[in-house]
């Protein structure tokens, strides 16, 4: 941020629990500034002078405490409010003098803090501490005159007795506005830092949100163009049944109704397809990508990893069926990402792939003895492996192993055919 554009930011309201704190604290010193001013009045401490009667006394003590109440709401109203009371006050003689200093010091500090054009904040404290140092100028010119000789009987320094109190409460007065002035400046500017962390966290939660959208759309293009070529591999297939049906229906009735019934189930098998295709399909204008691999080409993936340097097994489990390709292609697909992040991620040096057959699934099971969780960190690929389940309608599992490592298990709905034989 520029320069203007810092002095320009303005703080957020303060919350509603904020302003109630404000309340009970303005209420809370308002008290307090009463008892002060019972105690001062029955010890006869008179600073200034005779003072008022008892209820312009209240008065002042309430002006110069109370709006502490509002300071976050109203940070400029308290403040030129609380710095007026504490000089008609003063100039009234009215003896409650501590607690009013302390809510002047706690509105100049606020100004600074809370004020939501900054700008103007700035000018008006510096108008604010140029008044309060012209009442003290004033009260000095008027006061120390009328002192008379045996007030500064004691005085031993060798500092003139008038110099010695006019410097003082200079020296005093700019130590306390100051610091006021120090203390709010700078909690604006954490304030302001803070809600530019907070922006810059929002916009990188924003950016991963939008990486990861990228990744499922990209994901699900290159799934459903695996799938166009599957359903362009039966179509194809279909015409050629069909076109050897015609040619034989009538000197061979029994190849007809073979060649029909495999144009049935190549129909059946592409209509499937292609309603997970257009499920699927989204239009990014990427380049072309093919699968060509499926489950019966785990060995060789499982070769190039042992030539990686990973010990590899590859089990397989009950009667292997005939696959219909997208499906063996999702299964070989989930175990090539598993290797990735197990080479990439794990830091394992053992991996083991079980492919199981079982009555109504297909389970594809791979699992490492790296070390536990750090697969998940490549983030994408585990998006991929989602998408190429949810699209089967599968269910996937992702987790640590209990004695170690990391486990990546896919089960996919499997329907036998009269073909699986």
């Amino acid at each position: 941020m520029s320069a203007g554009e810092v002095l320009d930011w303005r703080r957020p309201a303060p919350t509603a629990r904020q302003q109630r704190t404000d309340l009970v604290v303005g209420i809370a010193v308002a008290g307090i500034a009463l008892l002060n001013l019972t105690l001062a009045r029955s010890a006869g401490l008179f600073t200034f002078g005779p003072p008022p009667p008892l209820a312009e006394q209240i008065f002042w003590a309430m002006a110069g405490t109370l709006p502490l109440a509002w300071r976050r709401r109203w940070p400029e109203v308290v403040a030129v409010v609380v710095s007026a009371a504490y000089i008609a006050g003063q100039a009234r003689a009215a003896p409650e003098q501590q607690l009013t200093s302390g809510a002047l010091f706690c509105v100049f500090y606020t100004l600074g803090a809370w004020a939501r054009d900054h700008r103007r904040a700035i000018w008006l404290r510096f108008v604010l501490i140029g008044s309060m140092f012209v009442w003290l100028g004033a009260w000095y010119l008027i006061e120390l005159p009328q002192l008379s000789a045996g007030a500064f009987r004691d005085a031993i320094g060798p500092v003139s007795p008038i110099l010695a109190v006019v410097i003082n409460g200079i020296l005093v007065n700019m130590l306390i506005f100051g610091f006021a002035y120090f203390f709010g400046e700078t909690a604006w500017t954490s304030a302001r830092r803070q809600h530019e962390l907070e922006v810059q966290a929002a916009e990188l939660r924003a950016s991963q949100a939008e990486a990861g959208e990228r990744a499922v759309m990209g994901e699900r293009l290159r799934i459903a163009r695996e799938l166009h070529d599957v359903v362009a591999h039966h179509v194809s297939v279909m015409g050629v049944q069909a076109s050897a049906g015609r040619r034989v229906l009538e000197r061979d009735p029994g190849k007809a109704r073979a060649a029909l019934a495999a144009v049935e189930q190549s129909a059946r098998t592409a209509v499937d397809e292609l309603r997970r295709m257009l499920s699927l399909l989204r239009h990014d204008g990427s380049e072309r990508q093919t699968a060509g691999a499926g489950l019966d080409r785990v060995d060789e993936l499982l070769s190039s990893a042992r030539e990686a340097g990973l010990e590899t097994t590859l089990g397989v489990y009950g009667d292997p069926v005939v696959l219909p390709e997208s499906l063996s292609q999702a299964g070989y697909r989930i175990v090539q990402e598993a290797v990735t992040n197990t080479l990439k991620h794990a830091g394992a040096t053992s991996l083991d792939v079980r492919i199981r057959y079982l009555a109504g699934e297909l389970e594809v099971d791979v699992a490492d003895n790296g070390t536990p969780g750090a697969p998940a960190k490549a983030g994408l690929g585990l998006i991929g492996m989602r998408e190429r389940v949810a699209a089967h309608d599968g269910v996937l599992e992702t987790g640590s192993r209990t004695d170690g490592g990391f486990r990546i298990r896919a089960r996919f709905p499997l329907q036998r055919t009269g073909a699986d034989a």
